[in-house]
C-alpha cells in the first residue's frame, strides 16, 4: 500500500483536496499530467470570480459559506493574496427571470445583497451602459479569485503538511480492487487505500460508464480588453459582474494587473472530443459576439481583444457537479464536471471530498451533486 489517498488532476479543485487531505493525514499524494496551473488546464485565465449569491441551487450556500472562509483560511497559511474582495453585481432585466431567481435565493439563503435601481447603478457604477429596464444585485461579499495563485499556494501548503507530489505523470487507469485502488501512468503502478478523480476535463477517461453518458467535455474561452481610462476599473471601481439580456450574456473582471479588463462571453462552451486538442484561437464568429457585446454593454473598454486563451472543462448534463463516490461503499471518488462553474467553491468541494473519502465526515443536503443521480435502474 502506498499510502491512504491519491488525489488524480491537482488543478482548480484537486489541489484544494489535497490541501484539505494533507490536514487530515501525511499520508496522501497527488497527481498532475503536467504541472499544478498549467495553461491548458481550467485554472487558465489569471482570474475567477467568487459570489455568495447563486441563482436557483439554495443547498449551495453553505458550501459558499464554506469556501469563503476556507479561501481566507489558505491566504493566512501560505501568505498569498488569493482573493480580492471588490463586491459583484449581477444586472439584468428589473421584471425578468434572472433577478427575480437572483433575489429570491438570496432572500432564501439569507445572503448579505442591496438591489440597485437603474438610477443607483449609473450614479454609482457608470461603466456600464445600461438599458431603461435594467437593475442590479449588489453582493458585497464577492470578489475575483487569483486562479494561478491558489492552486499553487494550495499544493506548497500540502507539501508542507506531508503531501507527496509527483507532476507530468498522467494517470492512464484506475482500478478498484479488494483492498484498494490501483492507478497506473505508463509502466508505473501505485496503490492507495482510496483515490479521488479531480481531473476536470481529462476525468471521462477514468469514469464508468453511466458517467461517460452524463458528461460531456467543452471548450471553454476566455477573453480581456484594454480600458479607455483604467483608472475607472480598478477592483475599488469596477465589482465583478454578471449580466444577462435576452439572447446575450457576459460576466468579467476589474483590472487586476492594473491594465486588462476580464469581459467574457457567458455560456458558450463548445463540446470537444479530445481535451489534449482544445483550440485556443477564437473563431470569427467567437470574436464578432464579443466585440458587440462588450461595446453595447461597457463603452469604457476598447472593443478589440487584446488577450484570450481557451481550456477544456467537464459539464454534466444538469449542470451540477460530481461530487462523491463512484459506487456505494466503493474506494473511488471523484470532485469533477463543475460545468464552468467550480473554482468560487474549490475550496468548499475540496474539503468535503477529503473530509468524505476519509471518512471524517459525511456532508449531508448534497444530492444534486451526488454521482448516483445519473445511475438507471
Amino acid at each position: 500500500m502506498d499510502g491512504k489517498l491519491a488525489v488524480i488532476g491537482l488543478g482548480s479543485i484537486g489541489s484544494m483536496a489535497l490541501w484539505q487531505a494533507s490536514r487530515l493525514t501525511d499520508s496522501v499524494t497527488g497527481f498532475e499530467a503536467q504541472s499544478p496551473a498549467h495553461g491548458r488546464s481550467a485554472v487558465g485565465g489569471d482570474t475567477r470570480l467568487f459570489r455568495m449569491i447563486y441563482r436557483g441551487v439554495p443547498d449551495l450556500y453553505p458550501i459558499l459559506e464554506r469556501s469563503r472562509d476556507l479561501w481566507a483560511e489558505l491566504e493566512a497559511e501560505t501568505g498569498q493574496d488569493i482573493l480580492t474582495r471588490c463586491g459583484g453585481l449581477s444586472i439584468g432585466t428589473a421584471d425578468g427571470p434572472y433577478i427575480r431567481s437572483l433575489l429570491e435565493t438570496a432572500r432564501t439563503n439569507g445572503a448579505a445583497h442591496e438591489l440597485l435601481s437603474r438610477e443607483e447603478m449609473a450614479q454609482r457604477y457608470p461603466q456600464h451602459n445600461l438599458r431603461p429596464d435594467d437593475c442590479a444585485v449588489y453582493d458585497p461579499n464577492a470578489g475575483v479569485l487569483r486562479t494561478d495563485r491558489a492552486v499553487t499556494a494550495a499544493v506548497a501548503a500540502a507539501e508542507a503538511n506531508g503531501a507527496t507530489v509527483h507532476t507530468n505523470t498522467p494517470i492512464d487507469g484506475i482500478t478498484e480492487a479488494e483492498d484498494g485502488v490501483v492507478i497506473t501512468s505508463g509502466e508505473k503502478s501505485w496503490t492507495f487505500e482510496n483515490a479521488i478523480v479531480a481531473s476536470g476535463g481529462w476525468s471521462q477517461r477514468l469514469m464508468p460508464d453511466y458517467l461517460k453518458a452524463a458528461t460531456q467535455t467543452k471548450r471553454v474561452f476566455l477573453t480581456w480588453f484594454v480600458a479607455r481610462d483604467a483608472a475607472q476599473f480598478t477592483p475599488e471601481k469596477f465589482p465583478t459582474f454578471n449580466r444577462m439580456y435576452e439572447e446575450r450574456s457576459m460576466y468579467g473582471a476589474p483590472a487586476v494587473d492594473g491594465v486588462t479588463v476580464k469581459a467574457t462571453l457567458d455560456g458558450r462552451g463548445a463540446p470537444v472530443s479530445n481535451p489534449d486538442a482544445v483550440p485556443r484561437g477564437l473563431s470569427t464568429a467567437d470574436i464578432a459576439e464579443t466585440t458587440e457585446t462588450v461595446a453595447e454593454f461597457i463603452p469604457g473598454l476598447i472593443p478589440n481583444i487584446v488577450r484570450s486563451d481557451a481550456f477544456p472543462e467537464l459539464y454534466t448534463k444538469d449542470g451540477n457537479p460530481l461530487v462523491g463516490r463512484f459506487r456505494e461503499g466503493g474506494r473511488i471518488y471523484c470532485a469533477t464536471g463543475f460545468s464552468g462553474g467550480g473554482f468560487k467553491n474549490a475550496t468548499g468541494y475540496g474539503h468535503i471530498a477529503a473530509h468524505e473519502v476519509l471518512g471524517k465526515q459525511t456532508i449531508e443536503g448534497m444530492d444534486f451533486v451526488r454521482p448516483e443521480r445519473f445511475m438507471t435502474s
